[in-house]
């Protein structure tokens, strides 16, 4: 027998032992790889098949028949407590819904600007609970505007509480105020509680109000078309239209680009544009007529007015913090038809600023801007103004009438202007002279100015012979620059400081000097008014000046000495004390300045601001040097260096 026949066969005695013999112990294998032997049950007799699967079934059947019941119980467990939780929020009294809470606004969806406005409103609660401190909160904009914003006028009203199924009826009275045909935003808000919460819950509605009337109405008279450099009068009138008195009335308007102000009958409260009407009864009217003239601006070009009336911003006089109306006017403006250009020392624009010591060259051009000729051309050029020195006045090929102060160009004087054909142009020329801002005669100019008013006439000939008179016209106003002084010396011998040292000035030795600034100026105030000036590197300031009231300060990294002068009165120097300030500085020369009159401080300058002719200031002096010109002991000898 082969070996594997032998061993198949060892394999076949032990699986019978297994089967049948009762003694026989199974060999168990552990980690550890010791033997254990494990008694078996042997049954008596086979088993049949299906009462193995029977049983193997009713242990299957039996576990998940209890799995099933845990799962069952489980589920009707959290029916059961979605119920509750469903039962406790939609039928306990603390529960409310937004959607069963109605606000509903009946009243009329258009109002008088200015008037009372009925507000009814009715709340309804169809919840199951009540709401808790009721609070109506109603939102309106103070003026026309169609948003809501912060500044909102906010009136808030307390209900107490809504019974469950109950309504509530409220009746507000709101004052609108806006322009004609704006719509207004009314927002009502229902703040409320519910019993067992602290927080607030909100419920909105918006509801939107026509504005029928204006509490004021506002018109503008004005011409529709005009031409640059023409005048222009505007007249505004506000009348109030609501049964109910105003207070704190304000009107402002606003001017487009190119418009100049000239006066206004009454004068603005504030600026330019600002008019306090103050408090107005019903049917109350104000009137207002502004004067001006459009200048820089271009043929085809629309400019806009615009005035706004209201009450007045609380904290503000130049505010309108509720607008009741706003109206606009627009003037389109025109080529004339005979056109005639002022320059002013061959520059045209709307403000002119000269000092006395320039002369005022006028030049005048003109245009016939029409298809057609113009008869009877004329030019008049009136000067006026407290600064004219009328001796001074000249013109090319004009007559100067002086006692109307007038330059006149005609026919008489110019052939060419008897007739002037279609886009015919030319120019014409004066010169005159600014008076002094002081004389011992005279005394002070006080804001001295000067006008020139320019004047064309002509005629327009038309079909039939008729003719049309044609007129056009510029204006320009000259302010004259204050005369302001600055005179500046050095002293030894003179002065409020003891000075030392040696004169003439000694090599490597120092000798003190006293330097004065003086001030003085005219017919305008000066603000922001500085002297500064350096020192040269052998030149010490020693911090010594008169009087310390005075704002003085030196930069010893750029030796530099400034004077914080601030406001130069007129007449400072002249009519009243001098303005002047003293102080000391040291030099000590070299010997390569030997026989040479040493610079003691460099160039001064002056700057400042003239507040009416609004134009900046400047006045340079020269260096100041060992040369005491203005000391009247000083010796002639005294100014070069020496060994």
């Amino acid at each position: 027998m082969l070996p594997r026949d032998r061993e198949k066969l060892n394999r076949l005695e032990e699986l019978k032992n297994k089967l049948f013999n009762k003694d026989y112990q199974v060999k168990i294998e552990h980690r550890d790889s010791f033997p254990h032997f494990k008694q078996q049950e042997i049954r008596d007799s086979w088993e049949k098949k299906e009462e193995i699967n029977d049983e193997v079934k009713d242990n299957f059947y039996m576990k998940t028949s209890m799995f099933k019941k845990f799962f069952i119980f489980s589920i009707v467990f959290f029916v059961l407590a979605l119920g509750y939780a469903a039962y406790t929020f939609f039928a306990n009294s603390n529960s409310v819904s937004n959607d069963n809470i109605d606000i509903s606004i009946l009243s009329n969806a258009f109002t008088a600007g200015g008037e009372e406005y009925p507000l009814l409103l009715e709340i309804v609660n169809r919840n199951n609970s009540a709401l808790d401190l009721v609070d109506l909160v109603i939102e309106y904009p103070k003026s026309s505007r169609s948003t809501l914003s912060n500044d909102n006028e906010h009136l808030r009203i307390s209900l107490g509480t809504i019974p469950a199924g109950g309504i509530k009826n409220e009746n507000v009275k709101l004052v609108l105020f806006g322009e004609q045909g704006s719509i207004l935003p009314i927002k009502a808000s229902l703040e409320y509680r519910v019993e067992g919460s602290n927080a607030i819950f909100v419920k909105d509605k918006t509801y939107e109000v026509s504005i029928s009337s204006t509490p004021i109405n506002l018109s503008i008279s004005a011409p529709n078309e005009m031409s640059s450099n023409q005048d222009i009068t505007l007249d505004v009138k506000a009348v109030l239209n609501s049964t109910k008195p105003v207070s704190r009335m304000l009107l402002k308007v606003d001017y487009p680009i190119g418009f100049q102000f000239v006066k206004s009958n009454p004068s603005p409260s504030l600026g330019d544009n600002i008019w306090n009407l103050g408090d107005l009864a019903a049917g109350a009217e104000r009137n207002i007529s502004i004067v001006g003239k459009m200048v820089d601006v271009f043929d085809g070009e629309e400019k806009v007015f615009r005035a706004w009336t209201g009450s007045q911003l609380e904290g503000d006089k130049s505010a309108i913090g509720t607008v009741f109306n706003s109206l606009e006017h627009i003037v389109a403006i025109k080529k004339s038809s005979v056109e005639a250009n002022l320059l002013i020392n061959g520059v045209s624009q709307r403000e002119y600023a000269v000092d006395t010591k320039t002369a005022i060259q006028g030049q005048i051009q003109w245009k016939n801007n029409l298809e057609t000729k113009i008869t009877d051309l004329q030019i008049r050029a009136k000067i006026s103004g407290n600064a004219v020195n009328r001796k001074t006045i000249k013109s090319e090929q004009g007559f100067y009438d002086s006692s109307q102060d007038v330059i006149i160009w005609d026919k008489n004087s110019l052939n060419k202007f008897v007739e002037v054909e279609p886009g015919e142009s030319g120019s014409l020329g004066f010169l005159f002279s600014p008076l002094s801002l002081f004389s011992s005669l005279n005394g002070m100019i006080s804001s001295p100015s000067i006008k020139i008013d320019i004047s064309v006439t002509g005629r327009q000939e038309g079909a039939g012979g008729v003719s049309t008179a044609l007129t056009a016209g510029e204006s320009k106003e000259i302010k004259i620059i204050s005369d302001v002084g600055l005179l500046t010396k050095a002293l030894y011998y003179s002065g409020p400081f003891a000075n030392m040292g040696s004169i003439p000035p000694k090599v490597e030795q120092k000798t003190t000097y006293t330097v004065v600034w003086s001030l003085s100026n005219t017919a305008n105030n000066i603000s922001k008014a500085q002297i500064r000036a350096t020192l040269p590197s052998w030149v010490r300031f020693t911090n010594r000046f008169s009087p310390a009231s005075e704002d003085l300060t030196y930069d010893a990294t750029n030796k530099e000495v400034v004077w914080n002068i601030g406001n130069l009165q007129r007449g400072a120097g002249i009519n009243g004390t001098d303005k002047q300030i003293f102080f000391q500085i040291e030099l000590s020369p070299s010997l390569s300045q030997v026989g040479t009159m040493p610079i003691l401080i460099n160039d001064a300058i002056l700057t400042g601001h003239d507040d009416f002719a609004n134009v900046d200031v400047r006045v340079n002096k020269a260096s100041l040097n060992t040369r005491l010109l203005n000391d009247p002991a000083f010796p002639v000898s005294g100014s070069r260096v020496v060994e």
